[in-house]
């Protein structure tokens, strides 16, 4: 099992990084508003190792068969190291190359609220959370567990999936279908 979740886990943390790596220069064209659908689809096309890893238990080490329960937990694995390598990328990417990510997404927010009619006093608010948040977020350990937030609901809505669907138990018939009188 180590060798199928670390094998598909580093593939799926491989494919995120990359195409995290390969959105950010674009970051100022896409826009925060877009950034966030390109940003999703990546982890999800990223995650897609998650049923290929399932399956190949499955057929290579289970004999055919797995249960929910084991292809959950093999998909959760995968998706622990796939979200690790995501963290670790963005914590590169941003405490040595876009330290004024924050900035640029503050300025964004505000102007954002300008254009919809906020009153200055709400705005004057916002200002003041983004400067809190700023400082949270210029800390590693608080950097990392907000971004580890980012893809893991992705990885477990996935892994669920992928078990429901790779679940086989002996005989091949892995969903039972009521007889019709």
């Amino acid at each position: 099992m180590k060798k199928t979740v670390l094998t598909f886990g580093l593939i799926s943390g491989g494919i995120s990084a990359l195409l995290m790596l390969c959105t950010i220069p674009f970051a100022d064209k896409i826009g925060f508003d877009r950034g966030v659908y390109v940003g999703y689809t990546a982890m999800v096309l990223s995650f897609l190792m998650i049923f290929f890893g399932v399956r190949s238990y499955r057929e290579n080490v289970g004999g055919g068969e797995i249960t929910f329960v084991k292809a959950f937990y093999i998909g959760i694995l995968i998706t622990l190291i796939s979200c690790a390598c995501y963290v670790i990328t963005w914590e590169i990417t941003y405490f040595f190359f876009m330290p004024d990510f924050i900035d640029k997404y503050s300025a964004y927010v505000i102007e954002k609220q300008r254009a919809a009619g906020g009153s200055q006093q709400a705005i004057d608010a916002s200002l003041q959370q983004m400067k809190s948040f700023k400082a949270m977020y210029d800390n590693p350990l608080y950097n990392s567990a907000i971004t580890f937030t980012e893809p893991f609901p992705v990885g477990l809505i996935i892994s669920i999936i992928s078990a429901f669907i790779l679940r086989k138990k002996k005989g091949g018939n892995n969903i039972s279908v009521p007889a019709t009188a």
